[in-house]
């Protein structure tokens, strides 16, 4: 399994894998000269012990690197976490790589997320962001509509503008932004990716990237189950 789909349209594929439990180990026995041959019950201590001390470091010897495919809104809410991840309180991490497709230069078709009638949600009596309870299905079906026809339009008007020679870094400007479906490649050190899954699987995270978190847990947690365990542990 290296791919999942997620929403009406996204994915997350998990494109390649630096690195096991055993990478963690390695990197931390180094200190002393010595390297284990296969992960042993000692070792299993002691990922626990570099976890549950903050000693992080050998936790960025291992890499994992996604293509992901999500609304900018989840996108830009995302990238807080690589520009962040370099001055993370104890983190000291920076490896990390993030490549996006631009409609400077690409005129693919434009996809776009629209919330089914019963995923509209209301806004939290307790907080100024967020999100609560699903708002009435016949509320939500009248704005999956009214989406649906603003998204036509812009799509009308980007078609248009190209057609008549505007250049795509223009065009795009009639594309409704926050909906449309972007493509990226995250490239991030272990520590960095549960540092965001730590953060984004909350139960107060914007619901549509917690579903991509869920998602970037169950490809990476196989090939670190020791590692990715300790560090998401409270």
């Amino acid at each position: 399994m290296t791919k999942l789909g997620i929403l009406d349209h996204g994915y997350i594929r998990l494109v390649d894998v630096m690195g096991s439990d055993l990478t963690v180990v390695n990197a931390a026995r180094v200190s002393y000269a010595k390297e284990s041959s296969e992960l042993s019950e000692r070792d299993i201590r002691l990922i626990k012990f570099l976890a549950r001390e903050g000693h992080t470091s050998p936790f960025r010897h291992a890499i994992a690197q996604f293509e992901i495919y999500a609304p900018l809104m989840v996108a830009r809410q995302w990238w807080k976490y690589v520009i962040g991840s370099a001055h993370a309180e104890g983190s000291g991490d920076s490896l990390d790589a993030w490549n996006e497709s631009s409609r400077r230069y690409i005129t693919e078709e434009p996809v776009f997320y629209v919330p089914r009638d019963d995923e509209w949600r209301s806004v939290p009596e307790s907080s100024k962001q967020g999100s609560a309870e699903p708002i009435a299905k016949s509320i939500g079906a009248e704005y999956s509509s009214e989406l649906h026809q603003l998204i036509a339009l812009g799509e009308t008007l980007y078609d248009k503008a190209i057609a008549d020679g505007i250049c795509a870094e223009q065009a795009r400007l009639f594309l409704p932004a926050y909906g449309m479906y972007v493509r990226w490649y995250w490239t991030a050190s272990l520590q960095s990716v549960c540092h965001f899954l730590a953060q984004r699987l909350e139960h107060d995270a914007q619901k549509e990237i917690q579903e991509y978190a869920k998602a970037i847990l169950k490809l990476i947690e196989p090939h670190f189950p020791v590692a990715v365990g300790e560090l998401l542990s409270d």
